[in-house]
């Protein structure tokens, strides 16, 4: 029965670890919850003053035209209508420029707040007034109008003393304003935020997110977080307008330069062609010709033939040399070709059309704010540049190949000429003259074709984008997230005080449970004894039903499982310690009369010779002793001392104290002594020196039967505990328990876990114990009230 007793704290020691683990931190409950309800009000005040951010969300649709459906060659050279590049769109769309249009727009370069006591809120279009900027001073600095409303119509700015009224211009360091009434109510004190366009554009142009709702798809989801939810549909709205008016601009802008250079060259031809009709209706009528072709009209008709077929190679020979001397002039450098629409050569239109990409390409690079050294751009001139040189080359072979046609068509018109010399020269000259009016009459109706097909391109504009989803307001914020912080605070709350308590017990170096002891070593704990606050050291008596001493009760109903049956009725017990101060003479003395109580006839031996306290925890006087029988100066029966109010209680005082007290104890004499009271005596308590200062413990213990071991809570190291195991294991003293003394209720000793000895106390037996109290304050009278022990015993 012994050996099971022993084994018994190891094998469940893993259920006690769990739930002595919940106990020591769940009487802490109300430092846990006064931890849960500061932090949880710090996440109530940070919500309630904090600034709450919006997401605001807009769509819009970037329609992509296909060229490959298009009959018209002139509107494929010179409309901008190329397929759209999502990613170039998006930069353009988060591009600065175009948000300081949005800005200028919306006039965000003021935003208004009401001062409140603790908190300032953003008015953006629920504010009193609007301030009209009428001259700012530094327009690329900010600056701030506060200004503090005396009445419903009067104020003051920066805390001037001159008062203002609605719609008067005021004048100050920063530039001529004046407040202008929304029709709201007038609060008491407003600030006016100026800040420069470029960096309300920046901030903003930053804060957006541009991403393709569905891939492969031109659809475009715009989102902006901001702490004004109005203020950010606003912007995001404003920007899908002010994008659509960027690209018809884009467009027109383009649309102009083509018409402005075909207008310049229909002003050259337009002189040329006036001067030519002038020169031949001069020759006419001063040569009289009037019905040349009548007369010698079977002369020219091979030639005409001839002829017209060298205009029709002039006229693309002249086609050529258009486009050569655009592309020619470094002015046009980065400007798109003319039409090649009356060149019928498909490699020099490829060459065309891809050089105008190229230069479309490039312009939006530049338009979405890349520099003009990014190595994009360069890539861009390079391509450029390479077209250009492609096509000036093509032409070239063009006015070789238009030159040569020429020249046979004019050896075809000199085979028919030669019948006309005999003509006079006056025809042949009409002749030539009217020819070369022809040729300029055919290229300015080209000209004006083109021009008016660009006319009709430019007024049928329109952007290449459509708004699918306008930006709505919200109302809910998506920062802060009220559910995720008081969560947080919530776990920050047991946090703070779960940690404080770890980081305590892994500092705290004593004893302060039971688990502490059963963890260190494995001899048998006999019982535990609660702190006493009774001015008596002598606890136990006859009518005592107090927890203190039903604690020694149950230890002495445990000595039976510790001594076993081998030992019979009259035993010796020794009570020692690892060192001064943790309860020997207490608990001997109350084990005394706990034993006397049961009419066992017991003595009390106060053999801690260097230091004696049992005569003193009796109020009884110091006398004859031990240590004068030792010395042979004194006989047992005369230092046999009864305690007064116990029949069987008696004791022994250790007498004078000696110069060499550990070979007093070696000395035959101490046999005698224990077998002449074991004669008289059922139970010899031996209340010795610690044994972790002096070998006093160890030189009684072969008298002894079994070993009572003091370890007191928050007194005893948890490195002295291990010395117990090292006596258990190597049996220097015989059948070693453990007496843990001084337990607290608060320490979590109480109320659980330790019935199953047969020695817990506390857990549903209150009405039955006579309780001992210090005096409780107020702090106790809360802890006591959150203690959750307290409801267990209640439900019990």
């Amino acid at each position: 029965m012994a050996d099971q007793f022993t084994s018994t704290p190891k094998k469940e020691l893993s259920t006690l670890s769990v739930r002595d683990l919940f106990y020591k931190y769940v009487r802490y409950l109300p430092v846990f919850m006064l931890s849960v309800a500061i932090t949880l009000f710090g996440a109530y005040a940070y919500l309630r003053y904090a600034t709450p951010i919006y997401s605001v969300s807009g769509t819009i649709y970037i329609k992509s035209d296909d060229q490959g459906g298009r009959s018209d060659k002139f509107e494929e050279m010179f409309v901008n209508d190329k397929a759209a590049n999502i990613a170039s769109e998006i930069e353009v769309l988060k591009s600065r420029p175009l948000m300081e249009r949005v800005v200028q727009s919306l006039g965000l370069q003021f935003n208004y707040y009401a001062k409140g006591k603790i908190k300032t809120v953003d008015v953006y279009k629920y504010g009193a007034f609007t301030v009209k900027a009428l001259e700012v001073a530094d327009s690329s600095q900010s600056f701030s109008l506060k200004v503090k409303f005396l009445n419903s119509q009067e104020f003051t700015v920066n805390d001037s003393d001159l008062k203002i009224k609605f719609n008067q211009v005021f004048k100050n360091q920063y530039g001529v304003f004046m407040l202008v009434p929304t029709g709201a109510s007038v609060g008491h004190e407003y600030e006016a935020r100026w800040v420069p366009t470029q960096s309300m554009a920046g901030a903003l142009a930053g804060s957006l997110v541009i991403v393709p709702k569905t891939a492969g798809t031109g659809i475009l989801t715009i989102s902006l977080q901001t702490a004004n939810s109005q203020q950010g549909a606003d912007v995001i709205n404003q920007l899908m307008t002010e994008y659509r008016q960027y690209n018809i601009d884009e467009k027109k802008s383009s649309s102009d330069s083509i018409l402005a250079f075909i207008d310049g060259r229909l002003a050259e031809y337009g002189h040329a062609l006036d001067s030519a009709q002038r020169d031949l209706l001069v020759f006419q009528q001063k040569n009289d010709l009037i019905d040349v072709e009548t007369q010698y009209g079977n002369y020219f008709t091979s030639i005409q033939t001839a002829d017209e077929s060298i205009e029709l190679e002039n006229s693309r020979l002249a086609a050529v040399n258009l486009v050569n001397d655009y592309l020619s002039d470094r002015k046009n450098e980065f400007s798109k070709v003319p039409s090649t629409i009356s060149i019928e050569d498909l490699t020099l239109r490829e060459i065309v059309t891809g050089y105008n990409n190229a230069q479309l390409e490039r312009q939006q690079l530049i338009d979405a704010n890349v520099p003009v050294d990014n190595p994009r751009v360069q890539e861009a001139d390079n391509q450029i540049e390479k077209l250009r040189t492609m096509a000036l080359e093509n032409l070239k072979n063009l006015k070789k190949a238009y030159g040569g046609n020429v020249n046979a068509l004019k050896q075809r018109s000199g085979s028919a000429q030669t019948q006309l010399r005999g003509m006079p020269f006056k025809v042949m000259d009409y002749v030539e003259r009217k020819r070369r009016v022809e040729g300029l009459q055919n290229l300015y109706k080209i000209l004006q074709e083109q021009k008016e097909s660009t006319s009709i391109s430019r007024a049928s504009t329109i952007a290449n984008s459509k708004v699918v989803d306008r930006a709505m307001p919200s109302g809910i914020p998506v920062k802060p997230n009220g559910m995720a912080i008081k969560a947080f605070a919530i776990l920050i709350g047991l946090l703070i005080p779960a940690g404080v308590i770890f980081i305590g017990e892994i500092l705290n170096d004593k004893v302060s449970s039971r688990f502490d002891v059963e963890k260190l070593t494995s001899v048998p704990i006999v019982g535990e004894v609660g702190h006493s606050f009774s001015d008596s050291v002598l606890i136990v008596n006859k009518t005592t039903r107090s927890m203190v001493a039903e604690q020694f009760r149950i230890i002495r109903s445990n000595l039976q499982y510790v001594l076993g049956t081998n030992v019979g009725e009259k035993f010796v017990v020794l009570v020692t310690s690892s060192f001064s101060g943790e309860g020997k003479s207490f608990v001997s003395t109350n084990m005394g009369a706990v034993l006397s109580l049961t009419g066992k006839k017991t003595v009390i031996l106060e053999f801690d010779i260097r230091k004696p306290k049992v005569l003193s925890g009796l109020n009884m006087t110091k006398g004859p002793g031990i240590t004068n029988f030792l010395v042979g100066k004194a006989e047992i029966d005369t230092l046999i001392r009864p305690v007064d109010g116990y029949d069987e209680l008696f004791v022994i005082g250790c007498g004078p104290v000696p110069p060499n007290p550990a070979e007093l104890l070696l000395d035959e004499k101490v046999s005698e002594l224990f077998s002449e009271l074991k004669k008289r005596f059922d139970v010899i308590i031996i209340d010795t020196a610690p044994i972790g200062m002096v070998s006093d413990a160890m030189t009684l213990g072969k008298f002894a039967d079994c070993s009572l071991y003091l370890v007191r809570q928050g007194h005893t190291f948890k490195k002295q505990v291990a010395l117990i195991d090292e006596f258990y294991q190597d049996g220097k003293l015989p059948k070693i328990s453990i007496v843990i003394n001084d337990v607290k209720l608060k320490a979590g000793y109480g109320y659980y876990g330790y019935g199953r000895y047969g020695y817990g106390y506390g857990y549903g037996y209150g009405s039955y114990y006579e309780e001992e109290h210090a005096p409780r304050t107020f702090l106790d009278r809360v802890v006591n009230f959150f203690d959750i022990r307290r409801w267990f015993k209640k439900k019990k």
